[in-house]
Protein backbone atom coordinates (compact mmCIF):
# COMPACT_ATOMS: atom_id res chain seq x y z
CA UNK A 1 0.00 0.00 0.00
CA UNK A 2 1.25 3.70 -0.89
CA UNK A 3 1.51 5.93 1.74
CA UNK A 4 0.51 9.39 0.68
CA UNK A 5 3.25 12.56 1.47
CA UNK A 6 2.35 15.79 2.25
CA UNK A 7 2.45 18.29 -0.69
CA UNK A 8 5.55 20.57 -0.73
CA UNK A 9 5.14 24.04 0.89
CA UNK A 10 5.11 26.08 -1.91
CA UNK A 11 4.17 29.65 -0.05
CA UNK A 12 6.58 32.19 -0.48
CA UNK A 13 9.71 32.30 2.25
CA UNK A 14 8.08 35.28 3.68
CA UNK A 15 4.81 33.80 4.49
CA UNK A 16 6.94 31.14 5.82
CA UNK A 17 8.78 33.17 8.11
CA UNK A 18 6.23 34.62 9.80
CA UNK A 19 3.27 31.67 10.41
CA UNK A 20 6.63 30.39 12.11
CA UNK A 21 7.47 33.39 13.95
CA UNK A 22 3.63 33.62 14.91
CA UNK A 23 3.76 30.59 16.47
CA UNK A 24 7.11 30.63 18.50
CA UNK A 25 7.63 34.44 19.53
CA UNK A 26 3.53 33.85 20.83
CA UNK A 27 4.21 30.59 22.62
CA UNK A 28 7.82 31.51 24.07
CA UNK A 29 8.12 35.34 23.54
CA UNK A 30 10.18 37.47 20.95
CA UNK A 31 13.39 36.92 23.29
CA UNK A 32 13.35 33.26 24.12
CA UNK A 33 13.53 32.29 20.28
CA UNK A 34 16.05 32.54 18.37
CA UNK A 35 16.40 32.93 14.48
CA UNK A 36 17.81 29.24 13.92
CA UNK A 37 14.58 28.12 15.75
CA UNK A 38 12.76 30.57 13.14
CA UNK A 39 14.30 29.47 9.74
CA UNK A 40 14.30 25.55 10.35
CA UNK A 41 10.30 25.77 12.06
CA UNK A 42 9.73 27.70 8.46
CA UNK A 43 12.29 25.37 6.43
CA UNK A 44 13.99 28.61 4.48
CA UNK A 45 17.88 28.83 3.82
CA UNK A 46 18.83 31.38 6.40
CA UNK A 47 19.87 34.27 4.03
CA UNK A 48 16.10 34.11 3.53
CA UNK A 49 15.79 35.72 6.53
CA UNK A 50 17.60 38.12 5.92
CA UNK A 51 16.67 39.06 2.43
CA UNK A 52 12.99 39.19 3.70
CA UNK A 53 13.21 41.02 6.80
CA UNK A 54 16.87 42.53 7.35
CA UNK A 55 17.20 41.71 10.98
CA UNK A 56 15.29 39.64 13.81
CA UNK A 57 14.26 43.01 14.95
CA UNK A 58 12.25 43.86 11.55
CA UNK A 59 10.78 40.13 11.67
CA UNK A 60 9.11 40.60 15.62
CA UNK A 61 7.79 43.87 14.01
CA UNK A 62 6.51 42.35 11.21
CA UNK A 63 4.83 39.60 13.37
CA UNK A 64 3.42 41.85 15.73
CA UNK A 65 1.86 44.57 12.80
CA UNK A 66 0.42 40.94 11.25
CA UNK A 67 -0.85 40.24 15.02
CA UNK A 68 -2.50 44.27 15.27
CA UNK A 69 -4.13 43.57 11.76
CA UNK A 70 -5.72 40.20 12.59
CA UNK A 71 -6.82 42.15 15.78
CA UNK A 72 -8.60 45.22 14.51
CA UNK A 73 -10.18 42.74 11.36
CA UNK A 74 -11.17 40.38 14.08
CA UNK A 75 -12.81 43.17 16.36
CA UNK A 76 -14.28 45.18 14.23
CA UNK A 77 -15.52 42.39 11.83
CA UNK A 78 -17.30 41.44 15.61
CA UNK A 79 -18.80 44.83 15.92
CA UNK A 80 -20.85 44.57 13.08
CA UNK A 81 -23.33 42.07 14.84
CA UNK A 82 -23.98 45.03 16.93
CA UNK A 83 -27.21 47.64 16.06
CA UNK A 84 -26.31 50.29 19.35
CA UNK A 85 -23.81 52.40 20.04
CA UNK A 86 -23.67 50.63 23.70
CA UNK A 87 -23.40 47.34 22.61
CA UNK A 88 -20.78 47.80 20.01
CA UNK A 89 -18.78 48.90 22.95
CA UNK A 90 -18.95 46.21 24.88
CA UNK A 91 -18.48 44.19 22.42
CA UNK A 92 -15.00 44.50 22.32
CA UNK A 93 -15.42 42.26 25.16
CA UNK A 94 -17.19 39.82 23.78
CA UNK A 95 -14.98 39.89 21.20
CA UNK A 96 -11.81 39.23 23.63
CA UNK A 97 -14.14 36.54 25.08
CA UNK A 98 -14.07 34.55 22.13
CA UNK A 99 -10.07 34.81 21.83
CA UNK A 100 -10.28 33.60 25.48
CA UNK A 101 -11.65 30.30 24.76
CA UNK A 102 -8.54 28.94 22.36
CA UNK A 103 -6.31 26.96 24.13
CA UNK A 104 -3.53 28.53 22.45
CA UNK A 105 -4.02 31.71 24.20
CA UNK A 106 -1.01 32.82 25.70
CA UNK A 107 -1.70 36.32 26.80
CA UNK A 108 -1.82 39.60 24.96
CA UNK A 109 1.03 39.09 22.65
CA UNK A 110 1.78 43.34 22.77
CA UNK A 111 1.79 43.63 26.20
CA UNK A 112 4.13 40.15 26.44
CA UNK A 113 6.46 41.84 23.99
CA UNK A 114 6.47 44.92 24.82
CA UNK A 115 7.93 43.92 28.33
CA UNK A 116 10.58 42.01 26.44
CA UNK A 117 12.12 44.81 24.34
CA UNK A 118 14.15 47.95 24.50
CA UNK A 119 12.73 51.18 24.58
CA UNK A 120 12.79 53.10 21.47
CA UNK A 121 12.93 50.46 19.36
CA UNK A 122 11.05 49.46 16.18
CA UNK A 123 9.28 46.43 18.14
CA UNK A 124 8.77 48.94 21.05
CA UNK A 125 7.06 51.74 18.28
CA UNK A 126 4.42 48.76 16.87
CA UNK A 127 3.56 47.94 20.55
CA UNK A 128 3.20 51.38 21.11
CA UNK A 129 0.56 51.84 17.94
CA UNK A 130 -1.53 48.89 19.08
CA UNK A 131 -1.75 50.33 21.96
CA UNK A 132 -2.80 53.71 20.93
CA UNK A 133 -5.40 52.11 18.27
CA UNK A 134 -6.97 50.67 21.04
CA UNK A 135 -7.37 53.62 23.23
CA UNK A 136 -8.48 55.28 20.04
CA UNK A 137 -10.95 52.70 19.07
CA UNK A 138 -12.30 53.01 22.88
CA UNK A 139 -12.49 56.83 22.48
CA UNK A 140 -14.30 56.22 19.39
CA UNK A 141 -17.49 53.95 21.21
CA UNK A 142 -17.61 55.94 24.06
CA UNK A 143 -17.81 59.25 22.23
CA UNK A 144 -20.81 57.26 20.19
CA UNK A 145 -22.21 56.04 23.50
CA UNK A 146 -22.43 59.35 24.87
CA UNK A 147 -20.01 58.93 27.64
CA UNK A 148 -19.90 62.62 28.94
CA UNK A 149 -15.93 62.09 29.44
CA UNK A 150 -14.62 59.44 26.53
CA UNK A 151 -10.90 59.85 27.03
CA UNK A 152 -11.84 59.17 30.82
CA UNK A 153 -13.93 56.16 29.81
CA UNK A 154 -11.35 55.14 27.56
CA UNK A 155 -8.66 54.77 29.82
CA UNK A 156 -10.88 52.90 32.20
CA UNK A 157 -11.91 50.88 29.88
CA UNK A 158 -7.87 49.69 29.00
CA UNK A 159 -8.03 48.66 32.50
CA UNK A 160 -10.58 46.45 32.24
CA UNK A 161 -9.41 45.33 29.03
CA UNK A 162 -5.77 44.60 30.02
CA UNK A 163 -7.15 43.16 33.31
CA UNK A 164 -9.09 40.44 31.76
CA UNK A 165 -6.34 39.40 29.33
CA UNK A 166 -3.85 39.04 32.15
CA UNK A 167 -6.24 36.99 34.35
CA UNK A 168 -7.33 35.13 31.35
CA UNK A 169 -3.34 34.37 30.67
CA UNK A 170 -2.20 33.84 34.32
CA UNK A 171 -5.26 32.15 35.77
CA UNK A 172 -6.56 30.27 32.79
CA UNK A 173 -9.80 32.54 34.02
CA UNK A 174 -11.93 32.14 30.49
CA UNK A 175 -14.89 33.96 32.41
CA UNK A 176 -12.55 37.19 32.86
CA UNK A 177 -13.58 38.77 29.78
CA UNK A 178 -17.66 38.41 30.94
CA UNK A 179 -16.15 39.63 33.82
CA UNK A 180 -14.67 43.30 32.73
CA UNK A 181 -17.83 43.50 30.10
CA UNK A 182 -20.22 43.66 33.58
CA UNK A 183 -17.70 46.03 34.89
CA UNK A 184 -17.72 47.86 31.43
CA UNK A 185 -21.30 48.39 31.47
CA UNK A 186 -21.55 49.94 34.86
CA UNK A 187 -18.67 52.37 33.93
CA UNK A 188 -20.35 53.17 31.00
CA UNK A 189 -23.73 53.69 32.49
CA UNK A 190 -22.61 56.26 35.14
CA UNK A 191 -20.71 57.81 32.13
CA UNK A 192 -23.59 59.07 30.31
CA UNK A 193 -26.49 58.97 33.46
Amino acid sequence: MATKTAAPDRRPAREKLLAAAAELFYEEGVNTVGIDRVIERAGVAKASLYDCFGSKDELVRAYLTQRQEARDARISEMLKKYTTPRDRLLGVFDAMGELFKDNKFRGCAFIRASAEVRPGSSVKQVCDDSRAWLRALFVKLAEAAGARDAERLAEQLLLLYDGAAVAAQMDRNTRSAAQARAMAAVLLDAATA
